[in-house]
């Protein structure tokens, strides 16, 4: 929260408000320049960017602030389907200053417990936090994290918060995430009854698969939290897809529909082609052409495909990423097109129409020889 301007009189109270102020300036400057980039996946144009805050953190506490943020981009690398695709991420954190320790009464990003009622729900003050983020270069989450050992969080509005010094930090995190990027709803049993969200439906299976309408396509499929997924009531009346997930109980893992909800929010956001070279269009003479796909963890890699007047190109002009026109016979005068597919075949989504229409892209070229 912004404070007030004041005369200035002499006197001890004002001119330790003032002090105040001096010591709030450089830090929302700074704030609102790009921060620290801790983790550089790419251009921020082309990735998602997290931008970790702190709130109720002095000058010496940021030392703290900043291990703690650390250990948020830990959390979520350590689950799925994040663990796979950090590399769409990249992570800035902004050292925000407060002049005490701990949440308080015009802190400089506002952050509170009890909101709605909810003892447990924190928030913060978007306008204040957004200041402080900067103008975004890309698509842009931003993370407000207290300086406070109390449990606690929110997530799936326009900031997610965290209760940084909590001992269940780490899989708060992991949960309000799955709020705020795959926009879930929560699982347990008291939670309001609402089944807008992709992972909540009023209906069970049968039904479900009759009408094609939220997870039918995973009906029946293992899930990696254990059992089947299905259409699971809960205490509220409506389905969920597993018995349980991290959706449900802190410390599990994302059910597959979830998993599927969050990648397709991620590709609604970026592209799997970073960049190619040379640029697509007309290509004069034949230089090598090379895509350079988003990068994945864990070993797996997305699909590249090249075509050459819409047949399959030769093999013997292919090398992954790469493919030498000289090697395709061109004679002088003639052209050719070149075209390249990058294509995300991850099992964990089964909606064909999504991947085809957002998780695939095509470039080409006009090659003249």
């Amino acid at each position: 929260m912004r404070p007030k301007a004041h005369a200035l009189v002499l006197s001890v109270s004002v001119l330790l408000m003032v002090l105040a102020l001096l010591a709030r300036g450089p830090a929302r400057a700074a704030a609102a320049g790009s921060g620290t980039l801790v983790v550089n996946n790419g251009d921020p144009g082309k990735r998602i960017t997290l931008v970790l805050l702190g709130d109720g953190y002095t000058a010496a506490d940021l030392p703290r602030f900043r291990e703690q943020a650390a250990a948020v981009w830990q959390a979520l690398t350590e689950v799925e389907p994040f663990r796979t695709y950090q590399h769409f991420f990249d992570v800035r954190r902004v050292d925000v200053v407060s002049p005490q320790s701990g949440l308080h009464r015009g802190s400089p990003l506002g952050m509170h417990f009890g909101c709605d009622g909810i003892a447990r729900l924190l928030c913060a003050d978007d306008s204040a936090v957004a200041g402080h983020a900067g103008e975004p270069s890309g698509p842009q989450y931003t993370l407000a994290l207290a300086d406070s050992t109390e449990y606690g969080g929110e997530g799936g509005g326009a900031t997610t918060t965290l209760a940084a010094g909590s001992p269940d930090a780490a899989q708060i995190i992991q949960h309000e995430m799955g709020h705020t990027v795959g926009a879930l709803g929560d699982e347990y049993d008291s939670a309001p009854a609402d089944s807008s969200y992709p992972n909540l439906s009023s209906k069970g299976a049968g039904a479900m698969r009759a009408d094609r309408v939220k997870w039918w396509r995973w009906l029946g499929a293992a899930d990696p939290s254990g059992g089947t997924v299905g259409a699971y009531r809960s205490g509220n009346g409506l389905y969920r897809p597993t018995k349980d997930s991290i959706m449900r109980t802190l410390g599990g893992v994302y059910n597959l529909p979830s998993r599927e909800a969050i990648i397709e929010s991620v590709y609604r956001q970026v592209s799997p082609v970073d960049h190619v070279a040379p640029a697509a269009g007309t290509v004069a003479g034949l230089p090598k052409l090379q895509v350079f796909p988003l990068a994945l963890a864990g070993g797996r890699r997305l699909q590249v495909s090249w075509r050459v007047d819409g047949r399959p190109a030769p093999a013997a002009a292919v090398s992954g990423d790469t493919l030498d026109p000289t090697r395709l016979g061109i004679g002088p005068g003639r052209t050719c097109t070149v075209a390249v597919t990058v294509r995300d075949t991850t099992p964990w989504v089964r909606d064909e129409a999504f991947r085809a229409g957002s998780m695939t892209r095509t470039v080409t070229w006009s090659l003249r020889g």
